[in-house]
């Protein structure tokens, strides 16, 4: 891979091959026009891509950031979009937006959970974060939305599990509607995900690992346009952490929704938090999803979309997620083919992260 010395602010990659959501192109050429995908390459700097494969920035649909170096370990494993579903308190949040030449940030902030599920254990969480009655969800969105929150976290458990109960639930899910926010709802257990179907949550993170998810749910899934983000990475590090069966029926669910048609997202749920039973690394442990993806049942085309053009359409960021003219230039050039082997999207030759070349530490 050879590289022109430059002589303006844009930057062209020659002798790429493009991923355009179904397969790749014949090699190209794509501009880099300062933080955007330009068309014109006259005067740029020259970069020789020897038929390299250029990816849209990953997206990862489930972290839990902690300081810029959790942006940083993102950055270097090609996302360039991180989906955060929890930070406390905003002024922690705020301080990790808008950095230059790293991973760009989307986060619920402070989510909303049951008085008494595991959640409330988690330091720093509890204090704002419980609802006690569907009286309190207009007031508590009205919060999450003042301070930024791009989305809603609600974090379920089954019935009689110390989670929200139903009609706190469907509270919050009508007020956050009303203010067109989506809710992402946490339900890790089958009574959990069934709760969240029953309040009308658009995106459902996490899947069961107490057994596979009854017919009637996969339907009403595909039929109500849910969509699903499984974090089958963290399902199966918890299952194995805790010595757990249960995975098997992971990665059937997965398998039963994306033969239903419900939208699939690759989320890691990487975190370093004390006391979590296990915490994905930030950046790699979205390549363990992308192959757990593939394990259950998706194409290696459907994995790389699941990282890039639909969380770009679920979580409404239309400016990327596809290479094309106009939208951010948030780039990945690896150079095996992850079509043939999804293991290939670790091969990582360079990230752009906005047009500004990420430098790997």
């Amino acid at each position: 891979m050879t590289v022109d010395s430059p002589a303006t602010g844009k930057t062209a990659l020659h002798n790429v091959r493009v991923f355009d959501g179904q397969g790749l192109t014949e090699p190209t050429t794509v501009v880099i026009d300062g933080a955007v995908i330009g068309t014109d390459a006259s005067g740029a700097e020259t970069i020789d891509g020897d038929g390299a494969i250029l990816l849209p920035g990953l997206i990862d649909a489930h972290v839990h950031l902690h300081g810029t170096q959790s942006l940083d370990q993102l950055a270097a494993h090609g996302v360039t979009t991180a989906l955060d579903m929890t930070t406390v308190p905003p002024e922690r949040l705020v301080a990790l937006r808008n950095q230059l030449g790293t991973t760009d940030i989307r986060s619920a902030g402070t989510p909303i959970i049951g008085a008494s599920g595991m959640h409330v254990r988690i330091p720093g969480l509890a204090e704002h974060s419980v609802i006690h009655g569907p009286e309190q969800a207009e007031a508590m969105v009205a919060e999450r939305a003042a301070a930024g929150s791009d989305y809603i976290k609600l974090i379920l458990e089954a019935p009689g599990q110390g989670g929200p109960d139903e009609a706190s639930a469907k509270a919050v899910v009508a007020a956050a509607h009303a203010k067109d926010l989506r809710v992402v709802a946490h339900a890790a257990s089958l009574g959990a995900y069934t709760l969240a179907l029953d309040a009308g949550v658009d995106i459902i993170t996490h899947i069961p690992s107490d057994g596979q998810l009854p017919s009637e749910d996969v339907r009403r899934m595909a039929v109500e346009r849910r969509v699903a983000a499984p974090t089958l990475v963290m399902m199966q590090g918890i299952a194995t952490a805790l010595g757990r069966l249960g995975f098997a029926d992971s990665l059937a669910s997965v398998a039963t929704l994306h033969a239903a048609g419900v939208p699939i997202l690759a989320g890691s749920d990487a975190n370093s938090e004390q006391g979590v039973p296990y915490q994905p690394p930030h950046g790699d442990s979205l390549h363990r999803e992308l192959e757990l993806l593939v394990t259950a049942g998706l194409t290696p085309a459907e994995a790389v979309r699941a990282a890039t053009t639909l969380p770009a359409q679920y979580f409404g960021l239309p400016d990327r997620g596809t290479i094309a003219p106009g939208l951010r230039a948030d780039l990945v050039l690896v150079d095996g083919d992850p079509l043939a082997d999804i293991r290939a999207t670790r091969t990582i030759a360079r990230v752009w992260c906005g047009g500004i070349p990420h430098v790997r530490s």
